[in-house]
């Protein structure tokens, strides 16, 4: 009698999921073309959607019971986990706070426009739909849900924009410098709303003890760091990464809060340009697309996947008209040159990261349920993927010559 072949580990199941998890996006983005209309990242997120338990999963059980069994999506979680702080971190990093102070008007209108307009569209189609059952967490009340769903409505995803601003070749052009700033100070307001989202009354003195350490921290890092050699900067960074990230959850509210802070507070100067984008690179290249697959396999369609679609277009309409409405507004204000309001606003209609980040902590914190997430991250898919095929027609246009 032939003996039985011994069942596989868990370490050579995780490695099948993880070279699903590299190569089947990256075939799919290379091999259809789909760059001018689903960048790789947006792609990736589709995978794992496609992967997980709504779809796939729910048309080949056992395939998903092996692959992504507890044990691999434990592993894969970790990965996710430190993967996304360290990107967090670097995007706190690199806000400009200094230019954008210096362009403090001009930044604060357009600002406010492009996250306040947004933001309330958003609320208001939260409002009407969370009328129904299921879509508030069970942690959650009807405020927090409300006001969360409308900020995921107004959030632009600063690296994301980056990404796209270098594809569109206007990264370095003034515009798209004014684009950065923009997107900066909305960054701020967006982990701020998040911080306000999640104050648990139970756990204030938990969070007093947190800010008023982290204020001592900071200062005392910011003036070790102008000690140090760069090199030792790196390593005492991913320190004090792990610490404040942990310090934030301790306190209840959440690691990535935490981690958005550690990097807020060091200035990017500390840290040379191409070693800063190089290690951005590396993560988008080696664990950022776990996180973006593990967000995917959280997708689930138990309200219906109508309701879902529904639930998806509706916050899609609110937050594209939202934010359109509010950069023209700004634009008025501001005398902008006729066609930049619309390039402006649709370049920041990019979600696909950071908002996924935003709704992953009110997923974990219980405040929408998997239906509400999985309706937002269908809109972030679907409004970062506009925003390529919107903006070069425009910017085309703008490049042409005027005729006298």
């Amino acid at each position: 009698m032939t003996p039985a072949a011994p069942a596989m580990g868990t370490t050579e199941i995780f490695l099948i999921a993880l070279t699903i998890i590299v190569s089947v996006p990256y075939l799919a983005w290379r091999l259809l073309r789909t760059d001018y209309w689903a960048p790789l990242v947006v792609v990736q997120i589709i995978g794992g959607i496609l992967l997980g338990p709504g779809v796939l999963g729910a048309a080949f059980p056992e395939y998903y019971a092996f692959v992504f069994n507890q044990q691999v999506i434990g592993s894969l979680n970790g990965i996710a986990w430190w993967a996304v702080m360290m990107f967090v971190f670097v995007a706190g990093l690199e806000l400009d706070i200094t230019d954008a102070w210096a362009n403090r008007r001009e930044t604060t209108i357009t600002a406010a426009g492009a996250l306040l307009t947004p933001l309330v569209t958003g609320a208001i189609a939260a409002a009407f739909l969370l009328r129904g059952p299921g879509w508030i967490g069970p942690n959650g009340t009807y405020p927090q849900a409300v006001l969360g769903i409308g900020m995921a409505c107004a959030v632009t995803a600063l690296p994301i924009l980056v990404l796209l601003m270098e594809k569109l070749g206007i990264f370095r052009e003034p515009l798209g410098q004014r684009l950065l700033r923009y997107a900066s100070l909305d960054d701020i307001a967006i982990w701020g709303v998040l911080a306000l989202i999640l104050v648990d009354w139970h756990r204030v003195e938990r969070q007093a003890i947190f800010l008023a350490g982290f204020a001592v921290a900071a200062w005392v890092v910011r003036a070790l760091f102008r000690r140090l050699e760069e090199s030792d900067r790196w390593y005492v960074s991913l320190i004090w990464l792990a610490v404040v990230g942990f310090a934030a959850d301790w306190s209840g509210l959440h690691f990535m809060v935490g981690a958005f802070l550690a990097g807020a507070v060091l200035d990017a100067h500390w840290f040379t340009r191409d070693r800063l984008d190089g290690f951005r690179q590396f993560l988008l290249l080696a664990v950022m697309p776990v996180f973006f697959l593990s967000t995917g396999l959280r997708t689930k369609w138990d309200v219906g996947g109508l309701a879902v679609f529904g639930a998806a277009f509706l916050f899609l309409v609110a937050s594209v008209a939202g934010k359109l409405v509010g950069v023209r507004i700004a634009g008025r204000i501001l005398g902008w040159a006729k066609g930049d309001a619309s390039i402006i606003g649709w370049m920041l209609q990019t979600k696909a990261l950071i908002m996924i980040i935003f709704v992953n902590v009110l997923l974990d914190k219980g405040i929408v349920t998997n239906e509400t997430f999985t309706a937002l991250l269908l809109m972030a898919v679907m409004s970062t993927m506009l925003t390529v095929p919107m903006v070069t027609p425009k910017l085309r246009a703008l490049a042409k010559p005027t005729v006298h």
